[in-house]
């Protein structure tokens, strides 16, 4: 029963659950059990790995990604509820598999950048990261995750940027550099650049176009900044050539069915430790520790 009772309560609300262990079970259990089970079971699980270490992959897949969940803060006082802050917090998640692999092993924390860079490596590590494994990063613009990305495989790989990611800013400058009735065709030529290693030719194009440093609003001059500092990060051929994805939908898919399924349900406010337990929980299901878990317990 704990199991049903955990496995209900990992996916929906605990209300909900209560009313599906009622309808499955013609059991009467109380909100508050349920969510001590669940809450239980989700700090055991986080401690479940499986025996032995991965074989080490030639090549490596590996996304990071952040995500807001919405927690709270209970106030000082008797009634904690009416001083409460109600805020949004990142939840870093990222995800990692070998080359040709459909298992993907996933990672989350609600921690500081620097748990953050933990759980990246430990994530990589368990999907098959080894001291001769290319690693293949992939993610948007964000300085966080372009440095962690160096801090954890340094030399052994590369990163790159989200090809949609560098879209979204030249779609947004072609009406201002060549107007609004050819930006479609634009915008064509500048992907087939990227695909090419050509982001030199689109430095070029967008130069001349830059807004003044004073204008509300600069889409090309935002676009040429992005661009410029990010030169490193733009390997589109070479990855294309080896067969390797240019697009972070992994990670940014994960972010639905690991996280936002569960953690932003309507009217959900989390403790923070509440939070990253239901959060371990549901990496861990992830990552098909479930069964293991309970055949041990």
């Amino acid at each position: 029963m704990q199991r049903a009772l955990t496995d209900f309560g990992a996916e929906e609300s605990f209300e909900r659950a209560a009313a599906r262990v009622k309808e499955h079970y013609r059991l009467e259990v109380p909100v508050s059990a349920i969510r001590k089970v669940t809450y239980r079971h989700a700090r055991r699980i986080q401690g479940v790995q499986a025996e032995g270490s991965p074989a080490p992959v030639a090549t490596l897949i590996t996304q990071m990604d952040g995500s807001m969940i919405p927690l709270v803060r209970p106030g000082p006082g008797e009634d904690a509820r009416k001083a409460k802050a109600v805020f949004w917090s990142e939840v870093r998640l990222c995800c990692a598999r070998g080359v040709g692999q459909v298992r993907r092993q996933y990672g989350a924390t609600l921690g500081s950048l620097e748990s953050a860079r933990v759980c990246w490596l430990q994530t990589a590590q368990e999907a098959g990261l080894g001291p001769r494994t290319y690693v293949h990063g992939i993610g948007d613009g964000a300085p966080w995750i372009e440095e962690m990305f160096g801090n954890n495989f340094g030399d052994q790989g590369k990163y790159l940027i989200d090809f949609y990611h560098v879209v979204q800013y030249l779609a947004a400058a072609a009406p201002k550099v060549v107007g609004p009735k050819k930006a479609l065709g634009w915008l064509r030529k500048q992907k087939g650049r990227l695909f090419l290693g050509q982001a030199n030719k689109i430095l070029r194009t967008l130069e001349p176009h830059q807004e003044p440093e004073a204008a509300l609003e600069k889409p090309v001059r935002d676009a040429y900044r992005y661009l410029e500092g990010r030169r490193d990060h733009l390997h589109y051929a070479q990855a294309r050539r080896a067969g390797l994805p240019i697009g972070s939908g992994e990670v940014e898919s994960a972010h639905r069915h690991v996280i936002q399924q569960r953690l932003k349900i309507a009217g959900a406010w989390w403790r923070e430790k509440n939070a990253q337990q239901m959060l371990g929980l549901r990496v861990a299901r992830a990552n098909h520790a479930w069964e293991l878990y309970w055949a041990r317990n």
